[in-house]
């Protein structure tokens, strides 16, 4: 089976540059809140400003770099990206040591980082698609999908126990640090990575930034996933902040229970993505999209219940790992299908007007949801996004069925 077979080694390169920067980033979980909780004393309204203008501006920073990427070599704007990230993050320990460090700071890092990570994605994902034959393009996200849920499993647990040992930004250095591994990795790959050739005539500079959207929202399979995944990403993603300053704060649970929480629960994450070939392999891809998307969005509404002690951990941990789990399953399978009917020339447009828009979408909700906790409290506020999801798999039932997704990913699994 492909699935068990490696897929070469330019790719294995791809595969341990995007490990070593996942463990970095799961070491440093959610590590710009706690340290504007922990060391800053921000409060509930600035912790979601910090995630939501860091995104936001992030976001229409990235925009004119779609395509900008799209005509360009992938893998030297990929190491460029890791390059930038590595020097804006590493700032955060400089500045500390310094004692130095202010929210403005870290304000202006999360822009840089948002809108390298856009920048980064839109690259990778043209990138493994000429790496890949198209066949066996789920296996490889599969890895990439079991890769993320271990370096989950792993990071906030053993970042948790760093800051508890060696202080707030411990985190954050080693994860500047997996930024320059990473770019050493995808140097590693060697090989010529042909220019990319325009295949349509240019829309002029207007056309070619709105080209991406475009593409989207006129694609019939593409939309309805793309507004699905960007309201669920939202709604999930708007909570974090007010649960990190609710289980912080006000229900009293250490950094190194927080990041038990949400670590343990990740092992569903990577069973699913490990299931995912062969649920497709055996169900097809559109149902199993569209069952998966179902479930994923019915558990978030439960973090509305957490207490303080024992029982309010279980509580997160029963959450997270239905979300996760059902996740699992979805990502890889998602991923695949919308690289698999994007065009090659309008993969790295598309994937960053995919990102941007996730991201401001994220942003966007934060912000709001800031708001609404400051009015109603964070744990209403976190009930109510919660019961908004339940009304997304609505969007999926627009999905249309296409047929042959079944044997495209068994001739993977042949």
């Amino acid at each position: 089976m492909v699935a068990g077979r490696p897929l070469g080694r330019r790719f294995g390169w791809l595969w341990a540059a995007y490990g070593v920067s996942t463990l970095g980033t799961w070491l440093a979980f959610d590590a710009f809140p706690l340290i504007a909780i922990l060391v800053l004393h921000a409060g509930s309204t600035e912790v979601s400003l910090l995630a939501a203008a860091g995104l936001a501006v992030g976001a229409a920073v990235a925009v004119p770099l779609g395509p900008w990427v799209e005509f360009r070599r992938k893998r030297p704007v990929m190491v460029a990206m890791d390059l930038v990230r590595f020097a804006a993050v590493i700032s955060i320990p400089a500045a500390y040591a310094l004692g130095l460090l202010g929210f403005a700071q870290l304000l202006v890092v999360s822009i840089v980082v948002a809108a390298a990570d856009i920048t980064f994605t839109a690259a990778s994902g043209a990138c493994l698609k000429a790496l890949v034959r198209r066949e066996h393009l789920l296996v490889a996200n599969g890895r990439f999908e079991s890769t993320t849920w271990t370096a989950t499993v792993l990071g906030p647990p053993l970042g948790g126990a760093a800051i508890g040992l060696f202080g707030p930004v411990t985190t954050v250095a080693a994860n500047a640090v997996s930024f320059l591994l990473s770019a050493a990795g995808i140097r590693a790959i060697g090989g010529k990575e042909p220019h990319p050739v325009r295949t349509e005539a240019p829309r002029g500079r207007v056309g070619e930034l709105l080209e991406g959207w475009r593409y989207i929202l006129t694609h019939p399979e593409l939309r309805p996933l793309f507004f699905n995944t960007i309201l669920v990403n939202s709604l999930i993603m708007a909570t974090g902040p007010l649960l990190a300053f609710l289980m912080l704060g006000r229900l009293g649970f250490a950094p190194w229970q927080y990041g038990l929480a949400f670590a343990v629960p990740c092992i569903g994450g990577l069973v699913g993505s490990r299931l995912a070939h062969r649920l497709v392999t055996r169900f097809g891809r559109h149902k199993v999209l569209i069952t998966t998307g179902v479930l994923r969005a019915c558990w978030s509404i439960g973090l509305a219940f957490v207490r303080p002690g024992v029982t309010g951990l279980v509580v997160v941990m029963v959450v997270e790992l239905g979300l996760i789990t059902c996740s699992g399953v979805f990502n890889p399978v998602y991923a695949t299908y919308r690289l698999d009917r994007t065009a090659t020339d309008r993969v790295a447009r598309t994937l960053s007007a995919w990102s941007v828009s996730t991201k401001t979408g994220i942003a966007a909700t934060t912000a709001a949801w800031g708001l609404l906790a400051g009015m109603v409290g964070a744990r209403t506020a976190i009930g109510l996004a919660g019961a908004l999801l339940l009304a997304t798999p609505l969007l999926l039932l627009k999905l249309p069925h296409v047929g042959g997704d079944r044997t495209a990913d068994v001739v993977g699994a042949a």
